[in-house]
C-alpha cells in the first residue's frame, strides 16, 4: 500500500491534513536530548512507510465529532508503537535493511537499536497519557498483544505442532492487534458512542488478520521482484504460516514433515513444500477465508450509523479483496 492509493481510497481532504500534522509530530515527538539518540530514533520516520496505522486512526476518528489535535496524537502514538516493535523485530530476526534503508541494528549495533526501540515505545506512552487513562491501558495492553505475539513465534520456530489456532494467535497479537487498536483510538478520540467503537474495533480486527494473511499467501507466491526478498522467506526462516500448516495436515503432509523436519532448508526444500501447498489447493482455501473475513469485516461497518465514512470503509475493505485477488495469480 502507499500513499497515493490511500488517498484515492479515503477522499477526505481534513484527514490528509491531520495525516500532515502526524508526520511533523513524529519528528517532534522522537527528539531525544542526546542528538545521538535522536538520530537513531528517527531513522525509520525519515525512511518513510505507509503510515496505515495512523491513517486508521484517522479515519476512525470521522465518526464521531471531534477530530481535532487528539486524533492527531493518537495516530502519532499507534505508530509510535509500530517503530518501536520494529526496531526489536529487526534484532529478533536479525534483518539488515528496512524501508530501503540499513537497519539501526545493522547500522549501529543490536544493543543501540533495542534501546531505541525501548525510546519509541516510552515517547508512545508519554504523547498517549494526556488522552486519558483509559487510551493509555489500550496502548499498554496491545503493546504486551504484540510481545506475547512475537514470543509465541519464536516459541512456534522450526515447529509444525502448533497447528492452525497457534498460527491465528501470533498473527493476532503481532498484526491485528495494533490494527485494531489503531482504529478503536481513532474512534474513542473523536467522540464516537460505545457502539461505533466497538464496530470499528471488530471492522479493524478482520481487516488486520486478512492482512496479514494475505501477506504470508505472498511470501509463498510472489515473484522475488515483487516481494524483494526469494519466495519462501517464511520457510527460510522457520515460520510456518496458514497454507504450509495446512498442508502438513493433507495427504502430502508426510512429505512436507520430513521436509521441514530439521533447523535449515535449502532452496530446493522451500522450493518443494511451496509447490505441494499450491498444489494441494490451501493457497485458494487460505484466500478463500481471507474473503470470509473481510464479510465479517463488513458486517461490523453495517452496524456504522450511515454516514460518508462508511464509504471509505467499504474502499477498504475492496483493497484488500483485489489484492487476495492478485494473490491468486
Amino acid at each position: 500500500m502507499d500513499q497515493p492509493i490511500f488517498q484515492d481510497l479515503v477522499p477526505i481532504p481534513r484527514v490528509w491534513q491531520r495525516m500532515e500534522a502526524v508526520e511533523r509530530r513524529l519528528v517532534e515527538a522522537s527528539v531525544a536530548n542526546t542528538p545521538f539518540l535522536t538520530d537513531i530514533a528517527q531513522h525509520l520516520i525519515t525512511a518513510g512507510g505507509k503510515r496505515y496505522r495512523p491513517l486508521l486512526t484517522q479515519v476512525a476518528a470521522e465518526l464521531g465529532g471531534d477530530t481535532g489535535e487528539n486524533s492527531v496524537e493518537a495516530g502519532v502514538a499507534v505508530e509510535l508503537v509500530h517503530l518501536g516493535s520494529l526496531y526489536h523485530d529487526d534484532v529478533i530476526d536479525e534483518a539488515d535493511a528496512r524501508r530501503g534503508k540499513s537497519s539501526v541494528n545493522t547500522n549501529w549495533s543490536n544493543t543501540i537499536a533495542i534501546l531505541a526501540g525501548d525510546f519509541l515505545l516510552a515517547r508512545a506512552s508519554e504523547v498517549t497519557a494526556p488522552l486519558g487513562e483509559k487510551a493509555v491501558t489500550l496502548i499498554a495492553r496491545t503493546y504486551a498483544e504484540l510481545c506475547e505475539g512475537q514470543v509465541s513465534e519464536l516459541v512456534y520456530a522450526h515447529s509444525l505442532s502448533h497447528g492452525v489456532e497457534g498460527y491465528y494467535t501470533v498473527i493476532g497479537n503481532k498484526t491485528a492487534s495494533l490494527i485494531r487498536t489503531s482504529a478503536r483510538l481513532g474512534a474513542m478520540t473523536g467522540g464516537a458512542d460505545d457502539d461505533t467503537i466497538e464496530a470499528i474495533s471488530e471492522w479493524a480486527w478482520e481487516m488486520g488478520m486478512v492482512f496479514q494473511i494475505t501477506d504470508d499467501v505472498l511470501d509463498l507466491v510472489a515473484s522475488a521482484e515483487f516481494l524483494g526478498k526469494p519466495a519462501g522467506s517464511d520457510i527460510g526462516e522457520g515460520t510456518f504460516t496458514l497454507p504450509v500448516l495446512l498442508a502438513a495436515s493433507g495427504p502430502t503432509g508426510d512429505e512436507i514433515r520430513t521436509l521441514l523436519d530439521g533447523g535449515e532448508y535449502s532452496q530446493e526444500t522451500i522450493r518443494r513444500v511451496i509447490d505441494l501447498t499450491v498444489a494441494g489447493g490451501y493457497i485458494d482455501m487460505v484466500l478463500d477465508e481471507a474473503v470470509d473475513r473481510i464479510q465479517k469485516a463488513e458486517k461490523a461497518a453495517d452496524r456504522i450509523p450511515a454516514n460518508p465514512l462508511t464509504d471509505v470503509l467499504y474502499n477498504l475493505d475492496q483493497y484488500l479483496l483485489d489484492r487476495v485477488a492478485s494473490a491468486r495469480h
